[in-house]
């Protein structure tokens, strides 16, 4: 019998420094059964395993469309993610899932997308929007607005500046502080949503970043027309196990990684 926390081996082949308590890991399965496996889609999770250590839940960066290389994007906090972060391209390193459910990438079919984000909350949003990008016949415009405390704190800046220049998908990207030659928007995250009052005809806005930021994103949406049923958040804190068997990441009688982490 399968131990069910036993991870997948997976080579480190690349690392990007993002920020500087950001990296991306981009890493290959070593067993080419696990690859074959390995099956997921845009919003779900993995636990990342560093030996001797621990693991941690990280959302996957990356999206099935790209089937090269799974991503996930690391920041710095605590045990575990600092030793992530010590990691060096060509170590080995184990991954285990994929988990919970994922952003319904039929249902979005046809609609145009207002993606929020906030900090590192990009991460699984990038996921979606690459996806998007790889089937962009299948969706409407695209939308993002996407801020952090700072310009040093911005993550996947040269893809931001290639979806920049993307037909069809506008990009808003605002810092809370400016800071050095940012000539940019300075401004919080539902504050220049509501600026640029995206249309929530045909619509459907898809946000991930702090709870307090979600919580105003929200709330801004709800002003701009958007009903409940076409908003969707992901939820990435508070998951431990991925299973649904340490009870860390339930509220109420919902297990963030059983029930989303995709709402």
């Amino acid at each position: 019998m399968t131990n069910i926390y036993t991870p997948y081996l997976a080579k480190i082949k690349k690392i990007i420094k993002e920020t500087h308590d950001v990296k991306t890991f981009q890493l290959e399965l070593v067993n080419p059964e696990s690859k074959k496996k390995f099956n997921y889609q845009p919003g779900q999770f993995a636990e990342f395993s560093v030996f001797g250590v621990g693991e941690s839940t990280f959302c996957l960066a990356s999206t099935p469309t790209r089937p090269e290389v799974l991503e996930c994007s690391v920041k710095k906090a605590g045990k575990v993610t600092s030793a992530i972060h010590e990691l060096w391209e060509g170590d080995t390193v184990g991954i285990r899932g994929p988990y919970g459910n994922n952003f319904p990438v039929k249902q979005l079919k046809g609609k145009n997308l207002v993606f929020v984000g906030g900090g590192i909350g990009l991460a699984p949003l990038r996921s979606l929007i690459n996806f998007v990008l790889d089937n962009r016949g299948d969706y409407g415009n695209i939308c993002l607005v996407y801020g952090a405390r700072t310009p040093g704190d911005l993550v996947y800046k040269k893809e931001l500046e290639d979806w920049d220049k993307t037909p069809d998908f506008a990009t808003h990207i605002t810092v809370d502080k400016s800071a050095g030659n940012w000539k940019g928007t300075v401004g919080f995250v539902p504050v220049i949503l509501g600026e640029v009052a995206p249309g929530a005809e045909n619509a459907v806005a898809i946000t991930c970043g702090p709870p307090i930021m979600i919580k105003f994103v929200v709330k801004e949406l709800s002003e701009l027309g958007f009903k409940a049923a076409d908003i969707i958040t992901t939820l990435e804190m508070k998951m431990k196990c991925g299973l649904g068997k340490c009870g860390r990441c339930n509220i109420g009688k919902v297990y963030v990684c059983k029930d989303g982490p995709v709402f």
